[in-house]
C-alpha cells in the first residue's frame, strides 16, 4: 500500500516481490517512471501484504540489475523475456518510528 503524492489517497498495486536478507526486491514491471514508484520513493517506504502478512518497508532505492539477483530460474526468464532489468530495493521497518507513514 502506498500513499498518492497529490491526491493522498492509499492505493494497492500489485507486483513481483522477492525476498532479500534484509527486505524485499521488486521487479519493476510497471516501469521505474510509474506513479506508484514515484509515490514510494517521496514516501520513503510503504506497507507491502504478501503471503498473508503486512510488512512495513522503508529505504525504497531503485537499482538496476540486468543479472536478476534473488530470482529463481523461471523468474529470470521471465524478467528476461519481458526486458525488466529494474528492480525497488526496499528494508523491512521493525521500529513504528523508522517505517512509513501509515498510508505508507
Amino acid at each position: 500500500m502506498h500513499q498518492g503524492r497529490r491526491s493522498g489517497r492509499a492505493y494497492e498495486t500489485p507486483v513481483n516481490v522477492f525476498s532479500t536478507p534484509d527486505g524485499v526486491r521488486i521487479a519493476l514491471t510497471y516501469g521505474v517512471n510509474s506513479d506508484w514508484v514515484k509515490n514510494v520513493l517521496v514516501a520513503g517506504g510503504c506497507c507491502l501484504r504478501t503471503r498473508g502478512q503486512k510488512l512495513s518497508l522503508t529505504r525504497p532505492q531503485v537499482v538496476h540489475d540486468p543479472m536478476h539477483h534473488g530470482t529463481r530460474s523461471v523468474e529470470r526468464q521471465i524478467l528476461r523475456l519481458l526486458g525488466i532489468a529494474d528492480f525497488l530495493t526496499l528494508v523491512e521497518s521493525h521500529d513504528v518510528s523508522e517505517g512509513p507513514s501509515s498510508h505508507g
